[in-house]
């Protein structure tokens, strides 16, 4: 075992040598050739390039050096692109700090069986009025940037449950596909995190018609790792076990304090007032949204127009629930 291994436990370092392909012998070596591969993107500015950096991308894809590379370049490509989301990246911003209080993301205290830690959300908790969608998604890779840093979670990963009770149609209305898109760009794309499992619980028909939107962007990776849910709690609890869940979502812990993983990052500075207006970033998100639409497919977005035109949610026929409603979504297709 190298330096680079001694944050993980005996269990998780046999998973990284299983799962993952990771060999202490020629760790050095394989962090070498990624980082060998940068001089290949004089266009980008890597601005951080040592070992224990570049190994959390080998981890992100089972040390394959060609796709961690790319991960790498497309982690700092992502932050050229959009400055404006990456500037003042901290707790404090006035933005993250009221979409952290209000559990975006949230984070359970509990891990699951497989060492994953638990984010989160609870859709209907978005104040319009106060922060925007970009502030939740800087909120978010915020405090992923905060965890990755334990090497646990780097071979581990992370589940992601989303709750959509009472999330409104007028909510979802702000959920335009280019602000899809830049999530999963974000997320997907441009993130060294391995994501076990994203869940949907209580979703409504508009959240079905926004999924066909963004499906396209979707790695088919990422499809056979969403679940949709719908009522059906009995199901999310076959995959993740109710002792570690909140009570909203069918557990046995009590009721999920969203201030809980805000007051880890803010610390002194949760109770402080600050005073924030959303507008404020309104013109870089319209631009931000201008240049993604140019860069959509066209065939793409013919092809969700027959659920979803541009502005207009349309209701489709039947949309299924519960047990029926339980498989991932690739099975879709």
């Amino acid at each position: 075992m190298t330096h680079l291994q001694a944050g993980l436990s005996a269990e998780t370092l046999e998973k990284a040598k299983v799962e993952l392909k990771e060999n202490p012998e020629t760790l050095h070596q394989d962090i070498q050739e990624v980082r060998d591969m940068i001089i290949t993107r004089p266009d980008i500015g890597f601005l951080r390039t040592d070992d224990a950096f570049i190994l959390r991308f080998l981890r992100a894809r089972k040390f394959n050096h060609f796709e961690a590379f790319r991960l790498l370049a497309q982690y700092f490509e992502y932050r050229q692109q959009n400055l404006d989301m990456f500037k003042n990246l901290k707790a404090t911003d006035p933005g993250i700090k009221q979409a952290l209080k209000d559990g975006f993301p949230g984070v359970l205290s509990n891990l699951d069986r497989y060492g994953r830690r638990i984010l989160v959300l609870f859709a209907a908790n978005w104040d319009q009025s106060r922060y925007t969608f970009v502030d939740i998604l800087r909120a978010i890779l915020l405090s992923l940037e905060s965890m990755i840093e334990d090497p646990e979670l780097q071979v581990n990963g992370f589940i992601l449950i989303i709750d959509w009770s009472n999330f409104t149609f007028k909510q979802a209305s702000k959920l335009t596909p280019s602000m899809l898109r830049l999530a999963i760009e974000g997320l997907q794309d441009s993130f060294p995190a391995r994501f076990g499992g994203i869940h949907f619980v209580n979703q409504p028909w508009y959240i079905h018609a926004l999924y066909t939107v963004i499906r396209p962007f979707l790695k088919d990776k990422t499809r056979k790792r969403i679940f949709m849910h719908g009522n059906n709690l009995n199901s999310l609890h076959q995959l993740i076990h109710p002792e570690i869940l909140p009570s909203e979502l069918g557990g046995m812990m009590p009721p999920y304090d969203m201030g809980t993983w805000a007051r880890t990052l803010l610390d002194h500075a949760y109770d402080e007032e600050t005073d924030y207006c959303p507008e404020s970033y309104t013109l870089s998100v319209q631009d931000l949204e201008r240049d993604l639409e140019k860069n959509l497919s066209p065939k793409t977005m013919k092809r969700s127009q027959s659920v979803v035109e541009p502005g207009v949610l349309k209701r489709p026929d039947k949309v299924k629930s519960g047990e029926d409603n339980m498989q991932p979504l690739l099975s879709l297709d």
